[in-house]
């Protein structure tokens, strides 16, 4: 039995020349979105299957804050205050888990919609495109694991002394990950940024002529998109970030050399051939 959207003929990927009709974006974007979906739902099941685990691996960070720190009155326990926390907790862990899980395959589905718009020069960076993508989205929420203890001992802190924590189960993991989202997100902001150089919408002097501003603009969001608030995820999320941006500013200066050269050495070999037709030419009229 075939499944039509897994077994469907898609059309052939062509170059920006060429021209799709709407129906053939919806039937492509249909299958993509599908199979998009089929990988996250895979995702959702292996975790269910490796649930405990990964709750331990989750809450580990707030168990040993309470044990390295006796005076936030906490014990590093969980608790659940009603009957569906429990089961809302495992679905939230499930589909956090699912979607990063699933990352791979989604970022390559969406490539494979965009690349018919794109020039045989821009296809060429799908490999780099996609590894950048997971590894920084890895890097950001390692990160936010890192940092969590500290900002949860920020936010006890702020209770006061003599004030006993009782974290509910569901919203401990909402925090998590919301955070590992958030920086992994936010961690995505210089693939964006050479995305946008490669297609010609940014330029690296644009990006060195606004840095100041933009530097100022990635701390506001950062401070926008942290689940917990504190300065300490903030600054941890706002740094790389920035760093990130002057890093995107080099990389668009790299490829803005290299395509100049190429440009260049294709004109040099024009040039040749010109000078080879003239020479023949001559060398006919002579004989």
């Amino acid at each position: 039995m075939k499944i039509p959207f897994l077994s469907g003929s898609l059309p052939a990927l062509r170059g920006p020349e060429d021209r799709m009709t709407l129906r053939d974006h919806l039937a492509e974007l249909r299958v993509r979105i599908v199979r998009s979906m089929l990988a996250v739902t895979l995702g959702i099941v292996f975790m269910l299957a490796f649930y405990d685990p990964v709750l331990r691996f989750l809450v580990r960070p707030y168990k040993d804050l309470c044990h390295a720190k006796p005076n936030l009155n906490c014990d590093g326990r969980l608790f659940g205050l009603g009957p569906l926390d429990g089961f809302s907790t495992r679905i939230s862990v499930s589909m956090y888990g699912g979607l990063i899980l699933a990352l791979p395959v989604v970022l390559w589905q969406v490539w494979r919609f965009v690349v018919p718009a794109l020039h045989a020069k821009e296809k060429k960076y799908a490999i780099p495109f996609i590894t950048s993508t997971i590894a920084l989205f890895a890097l950001g929420g390692y990160i936010a694991y890192w940092t969590l203890d500290k900002a949860l001992e920020f936010l006890i802190s702020w209770s006061g002394s003599g004030v006993g924590q009782v974290f509910q189960i569901d919203k401990y993991i909402s925090l998590v990950g919301l955070m590992v989202f958030a920086f992994g997100i936010g961690f995505e902001f210089p693939v964006l940024l050479v995305f946008l150089q490669i297609v010609g919408v940014l330029t690296p002097q644009t990006l060195r002529k606004g840095w100041r501003y933009a530097i100022m603009a990635i701390f506001v969001i950062a401070a926008v998109i942290t689940p917990s608030g504190d300065p300490i995820s903030m600054l941890a999320l706002a740094v790389p970030m920035s760093i990130f941006y002057l890093c995107s500013i080099v990389i668009g200066l790299i490829m803005q050399r290299q395509k100049r050269k190429h440009a260049l050495n294709a004109t040099d070999d024009d040039d040749d051939d010109d000078d080879d037709d003239r020479d023949t030419a001559g060398a006919s009229t002579s004989a």
